[in-house]
């Protein structure tokens, strides 16, 4: 099952338990059953701190628990195999049970130990899900150090009948205490906000104990970690307020023309993105929100951003990357229908579609990426594109048109998407030229039509929108307001890809530290004033 070079990998991260640790499986007749045994062989052999037994009396079977041999109150229980994206989170969770600190803050694993009341999660994952492994290892963080909270995370390919029966048709899915609880992707910190009710009130307090910074960026994506990088290089103090460190970027899977390196994947950059930044003296505050901005009155004076928790941070010069998010059909059905067959990751949830007929709206790049992916996994695929002809590179378009189980239809306007009330059965398309509606019987509706701008909190600001919502910038990145900056993929930018939204990042940097330099702050002329009297 693990290869050698997996095997001494493995060995090696075995190497740093503390304390021993028990796999107990529960396991039936099937091949799954005797993979499962195979792979808690195989870890049990490879360090002698890991014992496994096969006595396990759970009804999910194949499944096994991770706990402290030492703390039977300390476990985390796996149903199905966790390999693919999700091998990391075993290997975390083996390493986490005997006893080595896991990297997040003492202040996390604080809250966590004070939650208090019975809790039970189950989570459902797919192997080929990118979203998914920051939150099987949030619920296994959580699950190991509080004894009152028990995490199960299973494999929905496993256990297909158990997603069919309770509705799963998007990964990560989240049940508590046996109702559906969350869905998409979700870190420690944000589930833990979820649980902890007082979660808001504590972080409005944090920031507004913080003093003003010289440069405050609003959003943590590659352009605001750019800047960021930037910014702090000059000796300016600097902070990043970031409702999701890495933005959409965690949401992106393959990654294949960011220069100088041939490929690699989403959360990966995402987090080498945030180890750079951590390299220097920025101030990163995560789940931070923005909802007003408030311009400063004069000039070199102190911009003000309020935020959802009722908290606000102030700066002299801002630089705005709150990025983009997945644009809507905007059609009767779609939001009736989210995470109930109406899905915008074919990544995460194209396997919970094995078998069955989706569509996938939208002819770009991303749309017929997703038909491609798709066809390897469901039984049919029905692209429908807006436009008189696809608009992805010619590359994708052949290889789309060499494949058997897809059909392809143009000059489509989706109109509807249908379903029974509880599931999706249908999409409804309207032939531009002629006029006919034509009805397609699906179960799975994949949207990939575009961005829209995260510009809703800068209505009544007063920096300069398009009718599209981007924010309109200069050669130099500047806004119509003074000592303010935007950078990225909500600004009006041409062509929206990471390289550039880097390059736009770091020029709005060296731009706001160029009004830094020529406009003094009113402290610092008043102080003048005073010394000149």
């Amino acid at each position: 099952m693990l290869d050698p070079a997996l095997k001494q990998q493995l060995s090696q991260y075995l190497a740093m338990l503390r304390e021993p640790i028990e796999l107990v499986a529960s396991l039936g007749d099937d091949a799954k059953s005797t993979e499962t045994r195979e792979l808690l062989t195989t870890i049990a052999s490879l360090s002698d701190k890991v014992t496994a037994t096969f006595d396990g009396d759970d009804a999910r079977r194949p499944s096994f628990i991770i706990r402290r041999a030492s703390d039977a109150s300390a476990w985390v229980r796996f149903a199905g195999l966790p390999l693919g994206h999700e091998f990391t989170s075993l290997v975390l969770a083996l390493l986490w049970t005997g006893g080595h600190p896991p990297k997040v803050s003492n202040e996390v694993l604080e809250q966590i130990r004070l939650l208090e009341g019975s809790t039970d999660f189950e989570m459902y994952f797919s192997l080929s899900c990118h979203n998914c492994p920051d939150v099987v290892q949030a619920l296994t963080l959580i699950s190991l150090n509080n004894p009152h909270v028990n995490a199960t995370l299973i494999e929905g390919g496993t256990f297909q009948a158990e997603v069919e029966e309770r509705g799963v048709m998007a990964v990560p899915a989240v049940f508590l205490n046996g109702k559906m609880w969350g869905s998409g992707k979700m870190s420690v910190e944000e589930i833990l906000t979820k649980l902890d009710t007082g979660a808001d009130a504590k972080a409005a307090a944090k920031l507004a104990e913080k003093k003003p910074f010289e440069v405050l960026i609003v959003g943590g994506g590659p352009a605001g970690a750019a800047a960021s990088v930037y910014t702090a290089r000059k000796g300016f103090s600097t902070g990043i307020a970031a409702e999701r460190f890495g933005g959409q970027v965690q949401d992106t899977m393959g990654i294949e023309n960011f220069i100088s390196v041939p490929y690699t994947e989403g959360p990966k950059l995402a987090a080498a993105l945030e180890a750079h930044v951590a390299e220097y003296d920025i101030d990163v505050m995560n789940l931070q929100r923005a909802e007003k901005l408030i311009p400063a009155t004069e000039l070199g004076g102190y911009h003000e951003v309020v935020f959802a928790n009722g908290a606000s941070l102030k700066a002299r010069s801002l630089v705005l990357t709150t990025g983009a998010r997945w644009r809507n059909l905007g059609v009767p059905g779609e939001e009736q229908y989210k995470n109930k067959g109406v899905a915008y990751c074919p990544h995460c949830d194209g396997p919970l579609f094995k078998g069955k007929r989706v569509a996938v709206i939208g002819g770009g790049n991303s749309g017929v990426e997703a038909a491609i992916d798709l066809a390897n996994i469901v039984g049919h695929v029905t692209l429908i594109e807006f436009d008189a002809k696809l608009r992805a590179d010619q590359v994708l378009v052949d290889k789309l048109a060499s494949m058997k189980n897809v059909d392809i239809f143009t000059s489509a306007q989706t109109t509807e998407v249908e379903g029974d009330g509880e599931k999706v059965n249908a999409l409804v398309y309207k032939n531009r030229e002629t006029g006919a509606q034509h009805k397609v019987e699906l179960e799975g509706v994949f949207v990939q039509i575009g961005l829209v701008p995260n510009t809703e909190w800068l209505k009544d600001s007063g920096v300069e929108l398009t009718p599209r919502g981007e924010i309109v910038i200069d050669e130099k990145a500047a806004t119509n307001l003074p000592g303010i900056f935007a950078a990225g993929d909500v600004t009006t930018v041409p062509y929206k890809q990471i390289i550039i939204a880097m390059g736009e990042g770091s020029k709005a940097a060296l731009s706001a530290f160029d009004y830094l330099i020529r406009n003094e702050a009113p402290e610092e002329i008043a102080q003048a004033a005073q010394q000149a009297a």
